[in-house]
């Protein structure tokens, strides 16, 4: 099997990666995933396609990311590895995209508006 390359994006996190066959290595930004990733909740996110299509370690899976927070940065890796995974088999794809996961969530921050404090707050109004 060559390799995969796929992209995930959320917010302003942009992860490309790179899913091939091996012996389980996962390098975040040339780190060790749990290493780049300490908490088990962020983990468990990333490793939530391989859990449920049966694929956990059987691939060598190298990512990029950059932009946004740690938690942007997750679900953007997240998605790229579910397209990377629906690539290999319809069975996945179709199990990926049962769970939601194959899609690309559209929300991003609202924009400022001039004469307002912040996107949605007004400033302060004062009768007289």
């Amino acid at each position: 099997m060559e390799t995969i390359h796929t992209i995930g994006r959320r917010k302003t996190s942009v992860a490309r990666v790179y899913l091939s066959s091996g012996k389980d290595i996962f390098t975040v930004n040339s780190k060790d995933f749990k290493e780049y990733f300490p908490t088990t909740s962020l983990q468990y996110k990333i490793l939530q396609p391989f859990k449920l299509t049966d694929n956990l370690g059987k691939y060598n899976i190298s990512v990029n990311v950059y932009g946004g927070g740690i938690t942007g940065q997750v679900e953007a890796i997240r998605l790229g590895i579910c397209r990377a995974l629906s690539k290999i088999s319809d069975d996945n794809k179709s199990i990926l995209k049962g769970e939601g996961l194959l899609t690309r969530d559209p929300r991003m921050v609202e924009r400022k508006k001039f004469g307002q404090k912040k996107a949605r707050k007004k400033f302060q109004f004062s009768k007289r």
